[in-house]
């Protein structure tokens, strides 16, 4: 069966291969704090249905604990290092089957193997305290090699860390005006595109959620993101083939046979 890989918004993808159904960062809300859905109407519910659902690192948009509610009872759900002592509303997700990992770990599902590898991005769960969580990528590997980096900055061992992937889910954007740190925009996404040279790649992470009453704030930083990483990746990784997902939209990338 072909890997099918489907964009939910945000960080929020469907991966499924080799008869299993992968869910990262899943993200359903209309409204999370001070951010609104601005583009794509919600997840249908079967959405939430997945064997296995990956958590990048702990911040709201990417942990999120009413979504990860709406997962199936014994659910798996891959969740960084130490999470469940920085978020105690994980203790009350006790249907779900909670697995702490870290880079370097290995977890089978089925017949893939998901693979724990690093990124660069603050992993805490509030923007104060110590860093207790590692922000994570994950590499799932099965017919496909499918590189999921979470939300991460560019850095120099990246191709290293992840190793060889025939398709990579790449954040180029965010849910404001301005990024900061540890964070892809269009142009280091296209850069992280030339260094880890898969077959296909999907932009992801922009032109969801935007704060409200920020609508005339640089708005390009909302539309922008996927068209900019389209044109920038065609001049730095012109063998890679983009696709450029609507929101619900689904691909089957090619893959190495």
């Amino acid at each position: 069966m072909p890997v099918e890989i489907t964009w939910w918004g945000h960080a929020t993808c469907t991966v499924e291969d080799s008869g299993v159904r992968v869910l990262t960062d899943p993200l359903f809300a209309r409204r999370l704090a001070h951010l609104r859905r601005r583009r794509g109407a919600p997840p249908p519910p079967e959405a939430a249905v997945a064997d296995v659902a990956l958590v990048s690192h702990l911040h709201a948009d990417h942990l999120h604990l009413p979504s990860l509610a709406r997962l199936a009872p014994g659910t798996r759900l891959l969740v960084p290092r130490g999470a469940r002592a920085q978020v105690p509303g994980l203790r009350r997700l006790g249907r779900l089957r909670i697995t702490e990992v870290a880079p370097g770990d290995r977890v089978q599902v089925g017949d893939l193997v998901v693979r724990v590898v690093p990124a660069r991005h603050d992993g805490r769960r509030l923007p104060v305290g110590p860093h207790r969580s590692p922000a994570l990528g994950y590499v799932i590997e099965g017919e496909a090699r499918t590189y999921f980096a979470g939300d991460t900055g560019l850095f120099a061992s990246m191709a290293k860390e992840v190793g060889p992937v025939d398709v990579a889910l790449l954040p180029v954007g965010g849910w404001g005006p301005y990024l900061g740190e540890g964070h892809l925009d269009p142009g280091r996404a296209a850069q992280a595109l030339a260094r880890l040279r898969p077959r296909s790649a999907v932009p992801v992470h922009y032109g969801t959620y935007w704060p409200i009453g920020l609508d005339a704030v640089r708005p390009h930083e909302f539309h922008a993101p996927g068209d900019e990483f389209v044109r920038l990746a065609a001049h730095r990784a012109p063998e890679a083939a983009v696709h450029l997902l609507s929101h619900g939209e689904s691909v089957r990338p090619e893959v190495a046979p």
